[in-house]
């Protein structure tokens, strides 16, 4: 009886044994299955943005913004359905045309033709800054909207000008960042919203280059750039919008309660009727922001520092940062990133099918109406001398 006893225990033992080994197998199988699963589904609806972007009537306003080569280059590997260029200036169609294989037919002397004709669901601005005010005035009252590239505007008054336009006809105004494209960016705002490195105390921002003319922009380009009416400023607008961009972003749109700003004029032989080189204080109640911009930089240069109660965060170019952590530091690539969040016109198409999702962002006007008060008061600090409180 004892024998059998112990031969029931043993081969009940064996058996909840095998029932563990198989349970642990399909939760191990189940593991496994889920993350394939998870990335093959974020792939696949990183192509479907991709395709949805794809088929997005795009018009372009202006061709003598050197980043056009950006849009112009994602239209030809068929990225891009770009359905009218508007350009006064003929030499321009010709230039690109050239270039980038496009049909004369894409081609119109004013912005509002091209719309009426080519009805574009969306237009994307390279043209001066000062003349972003004019791209608004037309497509708003048609209903379409908008992307300029950085900054908003030349003057916060056109800035507010634009904001009002964009509110009463009810179309998306955005601006576009290169940094906004940066995954190193994304991952350094990630960090910080999990609270990884505590409250904010301090961001520094470096940005510029060696200068626009020492790079080999443009004629056409610096035309406008290096005017302070068509530009704003000179690097102080050209790379200064960078930082109060993404220390917009990092403190979750709070104004700043004051801006002081300092400008120097290296190079005036080269650049007389701007500004080169402008360094921004920017104060909040609990954090401190310094935005250098400069097109002195011994080389080109987008980089970010941000110090946290528990930590540090660098981002060194669009993929590359380091993380110090409780004297830990780890340097990495960050993850690529995924369509819609990777480029200009597959946001603007997933932030036209939901709104709510882009109105705290980088390129929302709602931040950008920030980034222009800063420039402003950081402006009327350099010529007033003086700490400006907003």
């Amino acid at each position: 009886m004892k024998t059998r006893f112990r031969e029931g225990i043993a081969n009940g033992s064996k058996m909840l044994l095998a029932l563990a080994l198989f349970m642990a197998l399909c939760i191990t199988n189940a593991s496994a299955q889920t993350v394939p699963d998870s990335l093959a589904k974020i792939k696949a609806d990183s192509l479907a943005a991709r395709r949805i972007a794809t088929g997005t009537k795009v018009g372009i306003a202006g061709l003598n913004h050197d980043h056009i080569h950006l849009i112009l280059n994602e239209y030809r590997q068929g990225n891009v359905n770009i359905v009218g260029i508007a350009e006064p200036d003929k030499k321009l169609w010709q230039k690109f045309g050239k270039l980038y294989n496009l049909p004369d037919s894409l081609f119109f002397e004013d912005l509002k033709t091209m719309c009426i004709k080519r009805k574009p669901i969306i237009v994307l601005g390279y043209n001066a800054v000062a003349k972003h005010i004019d791209i608004v005035e037309t497509c708003a009252p048609m209903g379409i909207s908008v992307m300029v590239e950085k900054p908003l505007a030349a003057t916060l008054d056109q800035a507010k000008r634009m904001e009002f336009l964009a509110l009463k006809y009810y179309i998306k105004l955005l601006t576009n960042y290169e940094t906004t494209w940066y995954a190193s960016v994304q991952n350094a705002y990630n960090t910080v919203r999990a609270d990884s490195i505590g409250t904010i105390r301090k961001m520094v921002f470096h940005d510029g280059h060696q200068g626009p003319r020492e790079i080999g922009c443009s004629e056409d380009f610096l035309s406008w750039l290096t005017d302070p009416e068509l530009n704003g400023a000179g690097a102080l607008n050209d790379f200064g919008c960078y930082g109060a961009d993404m220390m917009t972003w990092l403190m979750q749109g709070q104004r700043p309660i004051a801006v002081t700003a300092i400008a120097r004029h290296y190079k005036p032989s080269v650049y007389p009727k701007v500004e080169d080189d402008a360094t921004i204080i920017v104060e909040y109640p609990n954090a401190t922001g310094m935005i250098e911009a400069s097109w002195n930089w011994p080389f080109g240069i987008k980089d970010m520092e941000i110090f946290g109660a528990k930590g540090y965060i660098h981002t060194f170019d669009k993929d590359s940062l380091e993380i110090k952590l409780n004297n830990t530091v780890r340097s990495f690539k960050a993850p690529a990133l995924i369509s819609p969040a990777d480029a200009p016109v597959p946001y603007f198409t997933a932030a036209l099918k939901n709104p709510l999702k882009s109105r705290n962002d980088r390129s929302s006007l709602k931040y950008n109406m920030i980034v222009m008060q800063i420039l402003d008061a950081a402006k009327r600090s350099i010529k007033e001398g003086k700490r400006i409180v907003l």
